[in-house]
């Protein structure tokens, strides 16, 4: 059975989309940019800020009762209900440590009948807190699991191609992927192991 390892952030959710509408635009209203402009990731130059300030600005956003009650894409849970019992699958997300426990439970609240491994590479450690892995990449080395990467950054599937797994890259405005959520979908239940 093979096991597919799901980025969270703007893949099982839309939380880009979801700050950009709900925090970003109306903390900013003068803000004419529409999501589809949104072509780097992280977006601030876009945006006309410092990296900090966005960082700070989604980091905050992820603590919201929005963000923890965001919705996973609608495409997905037919999906899991009717194809996950196929594969094996893992969730990896790279966020702030302090933000891990609301999107760990968001996953197993979604979908923690299939997806039974959680990993998380934190970005941005405070002081005292050890560093193992710096990537997605160095992760799943040192899982030593996974056979497809569903993801939207094109450095995290290019670590995992390096490492031998098949990709599926979600399209976002900051990627040049054509695939959409229903295609990868379709994709991927076609990489299933019937036998």
């Amino acid at each position: 059975m093979l096991t597919v390892v799901w980025d969270v952030d703007d893949v099982l959710n839309d939380l880009m989309y979801q700050w950009f509408m709900h925090e970003w635009r109306v903390q900013h209203p003068d803000c004419v940019l529409s999501y589809e402009e949104l072509t780097n990731n992280p977006p601030h130059e876009v945006l006309g800020i410092g990296c900090a300030e966005y960082l700070s600005s989604l980091d905050l956003f992820r603590k919201t009762e929005r963000a923890r009650n965001m919705s996973p894409r609608p495409e997905l849970v037919p999906w899991f209900h009717e194809q996950g019992w196929h594969f094996r699958h893992i969730a990896l997300t790279a966020r702030p440590l302090e933000t891990a426990p609301d999107v760990a439970h968001w996953v197993m609240h979604h979908f923690g009948a299939w997806i039974r491994c959680f990993g998380v590479v934190p970005t941005r450690l405070g002081d005292g807190v050890p560093t193992y892995d710096q990537t997605k990449g160095e992760y799943l080395r040192w899982l030593g699991r996974g056979d497809i990467m569903v993801d939207d950054s094109a450095d995290n599937i290019h670590q995992a191609e390096s490492l031998g797994l098949r990709t599926l890259q979600l399209a976002q405005p900051w990627n040049d992927s054509r695939l959409t959520i229903c295609d990868l979908l379709h994709q991927l239940s076609n990489m299933a192991d019937y036998s």
